[in-house]
């Protein structure tokens, strides 16, 4: 049975993507509710006032997910750093295991914002 050896630096070099891709979903949140507050004072009728605030409320709820992954992307890079410093360029299983769930997590995150972004657009094609 061959033993697959995870190296700190993949695990990363993967922590910098996450983390950039991260900050560009909040700089797209920033300008999602710019565009709210434009619809806000364009439009009275009630249905398109609910679907602005389900919006709204659903851009708070992935910033709370984004600072989440990022404070628990930081936790496990500092992990990481201090394994590293111990001498270890490699991972334990434990920790191997801590990252995979932090990738699905990433993943996961990844499809329910893409929808999210397809579902805006639309309404914004619809009422902008």
């Amino acid at each position: 049975m061959k033993k697959t050896v995870i190296n700190n630096s993949d695990l990363h070099f993967e922590h910098k993507q996450w983390d950039s891709e991260l900050a560009f979903w909040n700089d797209e949140l920033k300008s999602f509710k710019n565009r709210l507050s434009e619809l806000v004072t364009r439009w009275t009728d009630k249905d398109v006032l609910a679907q602005l605030e389900h919006y709204q409320n659903e851009f708070i709820l992935h910033g709370n997910v984004i600072a989440d992954l990022q404070e628990t992307i930081e936790k496990h890079e500092m992990n990481i750093s201090h394994h590293s410093d111990e001498g270890h360029e490699s991972m334990d299983i434990s920790m191997v295991n801590t990252h995979t769930d932090l990738r699905e997590k990433m993943e996961t995150q990844r499809q329910i914002y893409a929808d999210l972004k397809k579902e805006f657009f639309q309404f914004l094609s619809k009422y902008m």
